[in-house]
């Protein structure tokens, strides 16, 4: 077993990578230090997501320790408020990578995400097997997808075939 492996086998929640060519971005919100009821807002650029938290990319270090507020809008998902808390931060060259652990998130989008990211691991799986049908029509994932092995007819509506 790889390190890499046993490190997987750890986490709680399926991981649903933004990639592809799709770029998420999403502004943090928070108290700025120099006053009470003042906030502070940044960009970043979502690079994973999972139920339990996220991994941004930043081009200013986020303060450590503090807690977030923010709005997923994404694809599949809608416009999720959640709240949560930097668990590490990474930089290099005026480059942050940022874990965030979500301490707030509803139910129904922390499901909508597991889903999410479970069709893709399967989808993973249909391809690293070679398997001649990877697409399926119920894929959650769908519409973060851009791989070359979608096939867009499985997913088009009355209502796009007009």
């Amino acid at each position: 077993m790889t390190g890499k492996e046993s490190f997987q086998e750890r986490r709680k929640h399926a991981r649903l990578p933004i990639i592809h060519g799709v770029v998420e971005p999403v502004d943090l919100v928070y108290d700025d230090p120099s006053g009470p009821g003042k906030s502070v807002t940044q960009p970043a650029i979502l690079s994973n997501l999972s139920a339990g938290g996220m991994r941004l990319m930043t081009f200013i270090e986020p303060p450590k320790g503090k807690i977030l507020e923010m709005c997923l809008d994404m694809p599949g998902l809608g416009k999720v408020p959640v709240k949560g808390s930097i668990s590490w931060i990474r930089g290099k060259g005026g480059v942050f990578l940022t874990g965030i652990a979500f301490t707030e998130i509803s139910k129904h989008a922390s499901q909508k995400i597991t889903h999410m990211a479970e069709d893709y691991e399967d989808c993973e799986t249909r391809i690293s097997l070679k398997l001649p049908e990877v697409c399926v029509p119920n894929c959650r994932c769908q519409y973060l997808c851009n791989k070359p092995h979608k096939d867009d007819t499985l997913f088009k509506t009355e209502k796009a075939l007009k």
